[in-house]
């Protein structure tokens, strides 16, 4: 079968506009010409436009398409068969929100307050996280994939609120307990990735209804921050001299959201293998240690010991997606630096 512009254009479900800038990109040439001189479109343009169309389905840009296309092809049945999985997978997800939407709404018929679990569970497989995360990052961020995730959060807010409620400080043993249960949960809720937890916050501090839906309101959050400081700045104790606690117990936690920021920017050069002595890593590195000093001051007696605490306190890193692998890119990095 030979096809026109305009008759594969009806037949596909495609613009003649498509077909034409396809054509014009190289992406989908017409193979053959009529008597008259128009162009015609042949079986094999017809299995390419096939996959042209899967692989867009998948979130490939035309120009990521043309080189796939350009390789080895797999078979067209192979093809059609991630088509058919992603389709199932679709078709899973649109069931599965339509179930809860229907408990929602048999919940708010009764009268009842809807589920918080449930409630968030349909937050979620709707489409708010989709402005902050690209699907293939959905994929493996766990609050979005683990559904155990979300209902264990639940249960830790209302920890949380039930703690303040009942007057508890942010010194107390127990909320140092929550707090690093908190930290825990980060760690596992984001995949360690401190992109995601940044993106997490976005979505908090520009998603009114989150914040609703979650309960974590901007009182119980800071509420936890001053926890996790004051839970940090306990195990600091066991490490360091009153005189050295006085000055970290002044300035500890004052950037805690330039961290998380640094630390992605220093992912990101180790994944691209950028040198240790690259001039963007001595400014990252020295970043670093602008902050650290914040808090630490400038004695190397006392740095010492900061990093000891680090090196045998887990909860002391725990949600900061820093391992011994990166804080050996530092070490190298600083090496490089005249003076430390």
């Amino acid at each position: 079968m030979e096809l026109t512009v305009g008759e594969l254009a009806k037949r596909s479900g495609l613009t003649v506009r498509t077909l034409h800038h396809y054509d014009a990109i190289g992406l989908l040439v017409p193979s053959l010409r009529s008597a008259a001189g128009y162009r015609l479109y042949d079986r094999a343009n017809i299995e390419r436009l096939h996959r042209i169309q899967a692989l867009r389905q998948l979130g490939l840009p035309l120009a990521d398409i043309g080189t796939a296309l350009s390789g080895p092809q797999a078979p067209l049945a192979e093809v059609i068969d991630r088509q058919i999985a992603q389709l199932d997978h679709e078709i899973a997800n649109a069931s599965r929100l339509r179930s809860q939407l229907g408990r929602l709404r048999a919940q708010l018929d009764t009268g009842q307050a809807p589920d918080l679990a449930d409630w968030l569970e349909t937050l979620q497989t709707m489409s708010l996280y989709e402005k902050y995360f690209s699907p293939e990052e959905l994929k493996t961020l766990p609050l979005h994939t683990d559904p155990d995730v979300l209902p264990q959060w639940s249960a830790l807010v209302t920890a949380v609120q039930s703690a303040m409620d009942r007057g508890a400080t942010v010194d107390d043993a127990d909320v140092h307990l929550l707090a690093l249960r908190w930290m825990a949960m980060l760690e596992r809720g984001t995949g360690n990735n401190p992109a995601f937890l940044l993106r997490l916050h976005a979505i908090n501090e520009q998603e009114p209804q989150m914040r609703e839906l979650s309960r974590i309101s901007k009182a119980l959050e800071r509420f936890v921050e001053q926890a996790v400081i004051s839970a940090r700045l306990a195990i600091f104790a066991r490490y360091l001299d009153e005189d050295e606690m006085q000055r970290v117990r002044a300035n500890y936690g004052h950037q805690m959201y330039d961290w998380p920021a640094l630390i992605v920017e220093l992912r990101k050069v180790m994944a691209e293998n950028r040198p240790a002595d690259d001039p963007h890593v001595q400014v990252l590195a020295q970043r670093w240690m602008t902050l650290f000093r914040a808090y630490a001051g400038d004695d190397p007696s006392t740095h010492e010991r900061i990093r000891e605490a680090y090196a045998k306190e887990p909860d002391l890193r725990r949600g900061s997606a820093v391992d011994e692998t990166l804080i050996a890119y530092l070490r190298e990095a600083w090496t490089h630096q005249p003076l430390q």
